[in-house]
């Protein structure tokens, strides 16, 4: 219901009560602050009770402050400047610990992301990367560590992974070029964003591929263009945005996939752990004398 929030309330401002009508405004002139804070907090500010604030949520179609909030976030997320973000920041962390807010922040995005997570949607992506010829994770900007962090593990299980973390568009299609059916895509996309990951994830469906989308709603650009969304909780709590819940259910695919692919999984390990030892690559353990 995002954007149909800005119609419904200049459709509905004359019926509204002189409260309703500040609220209204407020959200109107303000509304990239307005989407983060909380009933009590907009009531506060627009000189309303809380209880005023929640009826008007209601009174727009909501069934209660939280869907409006909820709804409000979607749409104006993307649209954030850097500057913005920090001013919405500032007003969200008050006096908090900061230490604290933030775990706890990250934890209740943990739960929201399990709740959502659609297990049949995971389980067609893991089929879909275990049976891929070759498989291209594609990831820029704050969500290249993502992209970076899956490959190295699905290197273990194949050569034919490639991580494309290039931030220009004419870049990211020089190294996707050529992708086809026998091929699965796997791109990350938050707020704000990405048109590269965008179009590469556009290119890729029109080419055939399984192109599967790890973003935080099925309402994000990178959703409408792929074949499996999974959804994972990426709210803003500064300029920074947690990655804790994506790089949760990254964890949970490569679980997932080296589940599927152990006896190949356990030969190339054990031919490594050959290597590793003659080259030195770790420390060796000391036996206690």
């Amino acid at each position: 219901m995002g954007n149909d929030i800005m119609t419904a309330l200049q459709a509905n401002a004359s019926v509204f009560s002189k409260g309703q009508r500040r609220i209204a405004q407020y959200i109107l002139d303000e509304y990239d602050k307005a989407a983060f804070m909380t009933a009590a907090k907009l009531g506060k500010t627009v000189g309303v009770s809380e209880s005023t604030v929640v009826r008007f949520a209601v009174s727009l179609g909501f069934d209660g402050y939280p869907s409006m909030q909820k709804a409000m976030q979607e749409m104006v997320l993307n649209r954030l400047t850097s500057v913005q973000r920090l001013e919405v920041a500032s007003d969200r962390i008050g006096d908090q610990d900061i230490v604290s807010m933030v775990l706890q922040s990250d934890a209740e995005k943990l739960r929201r992301t399990d709740e959502t997570l659609s297990r049949e949607d995971f389980r067609n992506a893991v089929d879909a990367i275990v049976a891929a010829k070759r498989v291209f994770i594609l990831g820029v900007r704050s969500a290249a560590p993502l992209a970076n962090f899956l490959g190295y593990y699905l290197r273990y299980l194949s050569d034919n992974v490639h991580i494309v973390t290039a931030s220009g568009a004419g870049e990211m299609f020089e190294q996707i070029v050529g992708v086809n059916s026998d091929d699965a895509i796997i791109a990350f996309s938050f707020p704000r964003y990405s048109t590269t990951i965008v179009k590469g994830a556009k290119y890729c469906a029109s080419a055939g591929a399984v192109v599967i989308g790890l973003t935080d709603s099925k309402l994000s650009p990178l959703a409408q263009e792929c074949d499996i969304v999974l959804l994972a909780k990426s709210d803003m709590v500064s300029l920074v945005d947690s990655l804790v819940a994506p790089l949760s259910v990254v964890n949970a695919l490569i679980v997932g996939v080296t589940a599927r692919r152990s006896v190949e999984l356990a030969k190339r390990l054990d031919a490594l752990e050959n290597i590793w030892s003659d080259y030195d690559v770790y420390e060796k353990r000391v036996e206690n004398v």
